[in-house]
């Protein structure tokens, strides 16, 4: 477990893509996509409480995306910009704070990755981090084998401590082993695979260390 002792050093919570189409009865259904929600509130109350930043990332396709197969791309069309299957579970309980990312915007572009995303202003995820001060991001959401799973690389590639909660991960797993492929390349990165437990835990400390809470 990564720790959080050098004064100054923040971390934050990302939610990736828990919306409406990755959930059940959505375009794009991951297995017990809605398994995360109730992990996820309770991660989002502990952040919160602590002062932590929130990101919630959200596939925001163009209709005429080459993602879907309709235009050569993979997947069937979901996640469509302002549709109700784009918009986020309704059980999820965001704070006001919480700083969305929309990523896969423009018609090439698949955006996996929250890191290819931007903040409503433009800003992109990392500047974000890096203006906060974030050295440790604690990763959820859906899917482990695609936006999870990019996400974490490229966080760890950027140098920062990562923690994936896998109480609160689902996977596609469109081929079998590509969840547990997918788990042991984020953990040969370097992002350390932690139970729920585990991250209110280390969020708790931290909130301890800055707060004395």
């Amino acid at each position: 477990m990564y720790s959080l002792m050098l004064p100054g050093i923040r971390i934050a919570l990302l939610v990736v893509d828990v919306q409406n189409d990755f959930c059940a009865g959505g375009a794009l259904a991951v297995p017990g996509g809605d398994g995360v929600v109730d992990p996820i509130n309770r991660l989002l109350g502990a952040y919160a409480a602590a002062g932590a930043a929130i990101f919630a990332s959200r596939d925001w396709h163009p209709s005429g995306s080459s993602h879907f197969v309709d235009r050569g791309g993979k997947w069937p069309v979901h996640c469509v910009a302002d549709t109700p299957g784009a918009a986020f579970h309704p059980r999820l309980r965001f704070p006001d704070a919480t700083a969305v990312v929309s990523k896969g915007q423009a018609p090439d572009s698949d955006g996996y990755s929250a890191f290819d995303g931007t903040l409503p202003a433009g800003e992109t995820l990392e500047a974000a981090l890096v203006e906060r001060n974030v050295a440790h991001l604690t990763v959820c959401g859906l899917a482990t084998d695609y936006c999870v799973r990019a996400s974490v690389l490229d966080a760890c590639a950027r140098g920062l401590a990562v923690s994936v909660v896998r109480d609160a991960i689902a996977a596609v797993n469109l081929k079998p082993g590509d969840e547990s492929g997918a788990l042991e390349e984020m953990r040969a990165a370097g992002a350390d695979i932690v139970g729920l437990d585990d991250a209110l835990a280390l969020i708790a400390g931290a909130r301890k260390q800055t707060t004395g809470l």
